[in-house]
């Protein structure tokens, strides 16, 4: 779910039209905030998916890993991301999605295939 956005959310400057370091991070920090919301939102889907699947064996799906990553380095090469940013990291974000749908699955569902 998408917060509200802070006046401090608010855009100041492009990559174009930053003129100073401290345009740069003010940015910078702008961004990482929208990232953590949409994080949080995603993680949000980890509990969905851990309450929805009957198997502790379900949550580890390495073909659905490969899809994502698939469809995100088209989706980086399409918005101008570099592959060597985009592929890396959602790999780390997958793993570690994956870890915390464990975590959840194991806490909606105790003793239930946790072998």
């Amino acid at each position: 779910m998408l917060k509200s956005v802070h006046k401090s959310d608010q855009q100041r400057h492009t990559a174009e039209t930053a003129e100073t370091m401290s345009d740069v991070r003010h940015e910078v920090d702008r961004i990482d905030r929208i990232l953590v919301g949409l994080l949080e939102e995603r993680q949000s889907f980890m509990d969905a998916a851990a309450r929805i699947k009957g198997s502790r064996k379900a949550v580890l799906d390495r073909p659905r890993i490969e899809d994502v990553v698939s469809k995100v380095k088209a989706e980086a090469e399409r918005q101008g991301l570099s592959p060597a940013i985009a592929e890396p990291v959602w790999r780390t974000l997958i793993d570690r999605c994956i870890a915390y749908e464990f975590e959840s699955f194991d806490r909606l569902k105790p003793g239930l295939d946790n072998t």
